[in-house]
Parts: C-alpha cells; sequence; structure tokens
C-alpha cells in the first residue's frame, strides 16, 4: 500500500505534501529532521492521506495536489475527509 499525505505545522503554519510506502515511518523522518523542508519545525502532524495500490499512483496524486498550488484546495480536501 502507497500513500500521498499532507502535514501540517502550527508553527510554521505550512502545509507539506509528499508520498510513501510507511507513513508512519515517513512522519517520524519528518519530525527527525530527515527532509530539508520539514526540518524546520518539529510539530508535523498527519491531517491527511489517501492510500493506493501502486507508487506511480501514489506520486501522481501527490504531484496533482501539488499542481494546485491552494491553500483552499487543501484546506478543502482535510475538511471534507470524512
Amino acid at each position: 500500500m502507497f500513500y500521498t499525505y499532507i502535514l501540517y505545522s502550527s508553527l510554521l503554519n505550512k502545509y507539506y505534501i509528499g508520498s510513501c510506502q510507511n507513513i508512519e515511518q515517513r512522519l517520524q523522518d519528518h519530525l527527525n529532521s530527515r527532509s530539508k523542508f520539514t526540518k524546520k519545525a518539529k510539530d508535523w502532524e498527519i491531517k491527511y492521506f489517501e492510500t493506493f495500490p501502486t507508487r506511480s499512483e501514489a506520486c501522481q496524486r501527490e504531484l496533482q495536489i501539488k499542481k494546485m498550488k491552494s491553500r483552499k484546495y487543501i484546506e478543502n480536501l482535510i475538511t471534507t475527509k470524512g
């Protein structure tokens, strides 16, 4: 199983979009400064994720979300995920 996820840092008031195979391990990587963008804060939390059967599909979805370049779009995804 592969994931596309959105993290949020209240300290930075920023979102981060990524994809991975192990979402819990990837969150730990972000929290432990193993990612250049996310090492600026230690309060990242998973706000949203989608699952996919292949890495390719997860990466495509990650790029689709990033191409929107819209905080409003991201926040809408998070609030309507239920």
